[in-house]
């Protein structure tokens, strides 16, 4: 056996096959099955691809285990206490932090890529007035390639750059015009002059009628968010953007597959999850009866925000944002709001209890952004909008990373067939 492989032995035959070791940087090494198929006559089966590596990839780090996560090496802690939201953007993207010239330069190319083609206020007209604002995001970002064909062609890099550039500028102003679209109240363009999420504060809550003042709490607080929501590695949605880039399909389309992934309630819906629990428990008082339900199997209630499927310990992002969510709430919520204070004593309790403390149930990112986004007033429907937006960087990253890939080629999973065997026709009389 080869130092840097796996041997397998078929049972049927004694067969022995040795399958190389791919080494990963960090986290686990991967066995290279490409060939398993051919020389065993099996498929391999995991649902999910829990055990599966799909791609190699130099973006996102993460172990659920020692509650870690980094983007490009980097810790996300550090990030989160030094960095900006556009700064990470760079670094996703071109793979090293900026100096202030690179920064700067950047910054000035997403500010002046922000505005929409007029034209497509024609098509936000064309939704419903109550349309769900994730589904005009769907249909806004999958036809920018019918306005932007100079940045389509995706074997050509400056084309793949601009796009990129695009979808990252765009996005929040897509989000606040399907926004305003839902309230029925006009659009408001970006402004150059402000950062990236005061800008989306300007357009998501100012009107013509009369000037908005920016909170710089709410904007630091969003730029928190969407720094620890830009990447986390091959989830669902970018998982989604890969499989779709993997066809050759314009960048738009696929960012666009991502938003519909990410719009499922077991994905992107969590932090909405939250406050409907909230709203179910209803008063403080009741805390401790629906602790005890949730620590009751055979009751379907379900303690939404704490734990998480990949972190089986603190989820480092939660970690980070328990001290935004908390200065937010005390400057700008609502100081009657009973479902804050609600947040806060279940968040005290479960932190304490032994039950949730070994089993790990702390809260996770998905809590506390949903309070963040209820005292910024930002509406339920447009939680997985918010989060769209930051996950952006990371899809259009990984899309480019996989283009760019010598050996990419088409995704096409397999499967194990448990259907009919062959059967002949029969005409309907006779059956």
């Amino acid at each position: 056996m080869g130092e840097n492989t796996v041997t397998v032995i078929d049972n049927r035959t004694g067969k022995q096959i040795e399958l190389p070791v791919m080494q990963s940087t960090q986290g686990p090494d991967a066995v290279d099955i490409g060939r398993f198929l051919r020389e065993t006559g099996y498929f391999t089966y995991d649902p999910g691809f829990l055990s599966t590596a799909s791609c190699h990839s130099r973006l996102t780090y993460l172990d659920g285990k020692q509650g870690m996560l980094q983007y490009r090496g980097y810790p996300i802690e550090q990030l989160a206490e030094h960095s900006s939201f556009i700064e990470v953007a760079y670094l996703m993207l071109c793979g090293e932090l900026p100096d202030q010239a690179q920064l700067e330069g950047f910054q000035h190319k997403i500010t002046h890529h922000s505005m929409l083609n007029e034209s497509l206020k024609g098509f936000f007209r064309g939704f419903y007035h109550d349309a769900h604002p994730m589904a005009i995001m769907v249909g806004v970002v999958g036809s920018l390639s019918a306005f932007y064909h100079d940045s389509t062609d995706i074997n050509n890099p400056k084309h793949r750059e601009i796009a990129g550039h695009r979808m990252i500028a765009k996005m929040p102003v897509i989000a606040a015009a399907s926004y305003k679209h839902s309230i029925g109240e006009p659009q408001v363009y970006p402004d150059n002059s402000l950062s990236y999420t005061g800008n989306l504060l300007n357009m998501m809550f100012s009107v013509p009628c009369e000037e908005y003042e920016i909170d710089p709490v709410a904007e630091r607080a969003l730029d928190l968010i969407f720094i620890l929501h830009a990447d986390h590695e091959q989830n669902a949605s970018t998982s989604t953007v890969r499989l779709a880039g993997s066809s050759g399909a314009n960048p738009f389309a696929c960012i666009a597959s991502g938003i519909a992934a990410l719009w499922g309630p077991a994905h992107g819906g969590a932090n909405e999850a939250v406050l409907a629990m909230l709203d179910e428990i209803g008063d403080v008082r009741s805390v401790p009866k629906y602790l005890d339900r949730a620590k009751d199997r055979t009751d379907p209630f379900r303690l939404m925000g704490f734990g998480h499927r990949v972190y089986k310990n603190y989820d480092p992002r939660a970690r980070i944002i328990r001290k935004m969510c908390h200065e937010v709430l005390a400057k700008l919520g609502e100081g009657d709001d009973p479902m804050f204070e609600l947040a806060l004593r279940l968040e005290e309790i479960a932190r304490s209890d032994e039950y949730f403390i070994q089993r790990n149930l702390y809260p996770n990112v998905d809590f506390y952004s949903g309070l963040i986004y209820k005292a910024l007033g930002i509406p339920t429907n447009m939680f997985t909008v918010m989060f769209a937006i930051a996950r952006t960087v990371g899809w259009v990253a990984q899309w480019m990373e996989m283009i760019g890939e010598e050996d990419q080629r088409i995704g096409r999973p397999r499967q194990l067939y448990v259907g009919a065997k062959q059967r002949d026709y029969q005409p309907p009389g006779e059956r």
